[in-house]
């Protein structure tokens, strides 16, 4: 098979091949074009030492990436390319990485280091594919594989677990049973490894269309990096909404939100109290006070995982307000708006659709409904740029003091005011009448200043 690559690349691979050292395209670049995918970049491999590619490419601007491991990146029109030389890798100490790399002219024994055979395919245009471990065979069959013992690539390095749960769910494939076996026996180690990088992992994993399969396939692993979730695993919910026990309808909604770290988080979290706040009484479940629980115990976790600030306040609050009840009435929806703001609320109504999709058919369709139309009394608010925000009044803090009202505290107060009446429909978002009710909610007597309104 052909891959077209783009001309930076053959640029490179012609000049050090050229100048006698054997280069190709490798890994995940040339998986990608094999499935029909523009890769995001091309990774380039070459027998080449880091001093050598540099020599053929004096003149050139180059970023000594990480000469210790045989990678140098060469800018080419702005866009990056890393280079690196053919290698083995030495022991590993630490689950993650090697301590020393040596550098050979081999190809196949470069390959041969590499996770999973779908990433030990090399590519050249005079060559064409380069297959030593039956990476193509796995890609038609659909199949993660680890190259050669999958004990040991797990043991080399135990993020290695993470991948491959990553690629069944983005690329949809299996895991070979033997890779399987050895995944599900080596979890532990992934505790060896930063939260930073198996928190990148898991987004990447939640992101995928496969995500469903592979939590219910993985949960013990998916347990190792959120223990709390173990509890969720099988606890029933005894209730007439809920079919399924918590872990499969947490699952099952993780899969009916569109594709955004921040909603996929928070479904995969959103019922993460329900165990701890559970009881029973009158014939079925209740879990009173799981949201704000939940919220709690989701900001501890993801504060553990190492995300950013953003994303923890964005899914706590989601989480917070997941089983909130929202009326698609005008005036409603003007309150929601002010109290989380038109991103947020379309996050919070996305949440509490897929989350109804994985409820009890009985009840999911009416639900769905409402969130739809409220959906789109909260689309014509914001198209008609209705007020809902102090932000929004017609008035400000400076009009309020030129009526005499003392400066500090009763501003932000009256203005709130204000928007309350104006959200309830009982005054319009007009400078007139909104000075003429601030007087009267000052108790000042008329000023001159409502005659000389501009």
């Amino acid at each position: 098979m052909k891959i077209i690559l783009p001309d930076d690349a053959l640029y490179i691979i012609s000049t050090l091949e050229n100048n006698g050292y054997e280069t190709v395209v490798v890994g995940g670049s040339v998986r990608d074009a094999l499935l029909g995918k523009v890769p995001n970049d091309w990774d380039i491999a070459t027998a080449a030492t880091p001093e050598q590619s540099i020599s053929c490419f004096s003149g050139q601007r180059i970023i000594e990436t990480g000469l210790k491991h045989g990678t140098i990146t060469l800018l080419l029109n702005n866009k990056p390319y890393e280079i690196t030389t053919f290698r083995t890798d030495g022991i590993y100490k630490d689950n993650r990485r090697p301590e020393t790399v040596q550098f050979t002219g081999d190809l196949k024994s470069d390959l041969a280091r590499r996770d999973f055979t779908i990433n030990a395919l090399a590519y050249t245009p005079q060559k064409g594919i380069i297959d030593f471990f039956g990476g193509i065979d796995d890609i038609n069959n659909r199949k993660i594989r680890c190259v050669g013992n999958a004990a040991k690539r797990f043991e080399e390095d135990a993020l290695r677990i993470m991948r491959a749960m990553r690629f069944s769910a983005t690329l949809e494939f299996g895991i070979e049973s033997a890779t399987k076996e050895a995944l599900k026996k080596s979890g532990h180690l992934l505790n060896n490894i930063a939260k930073e990088r198996i928190s990148d992992e898991l987004n990447k994993l939640l992101c995928g269309r496969n995500v469903g399969a592979t939590l219910l396939e993985y949960s013990e692993i998916i347990g190792i990096i959120i223990p709390e979730i173990i509890d969720m695993i099988g606890f029933e919910q005894n209730t007439k909404y809920h079919d399924l026990d918590v872990w499969n309808h947490t699952v099952k909604s993780v899969g009916k939100t569109p594709s955004e770290i921040v909603l996929r988080l928070t479904l995969l979290l959103h019922d993460i109290a329900k165990p701890s706040c559970y009881t029973y009484s009158e014939g079925k479940g209740h879990f009173h006070g799981h949201q704000a629980t939940g919220a709690e115990m989701a900001k501890r976790i993801l504060s553990r995982l190492k995300y950013d600030n953003d994303t923890i306040q964005t899914v706590t609050t989601l989480i917070l307000f997941h089983d909130a009840e929202i009326v698609p009435e005008n005036k409603a929806i003007k309150r929601w708006l002010n109290r989380l703001g038109e991103p947020k609320l379309r996050l919070l109504l996305e949440v509490k659709k897929a989350d109804a999709k994985a409820q009890a058919e009985k009840f999911r369709h009416p639900r769905i409904e409402m969130l739809d139309e409220a959906k789109n009394v909260m689309d014509k608010i914001v198209l008609q740029q209705q007020c809902f925000a102090i932000k929004d009044l017609a008035i400000g803090g400076n009009d309020l003091l030129a009526l005499g009202v003392p400066p500090g505290i009763q501003i932000g107060e009256m203005l709130s005011s204000l928007l309350d009446m104006v959200v309830d429909e009982k005054i319009e978002n007009d400078k007139a009448q909104l000075l003429e009710k601030a007087q009267e909610l000052s108790g000042h007597p008329p000023e001159t200043y409502l005659g000389n309104m501009p």
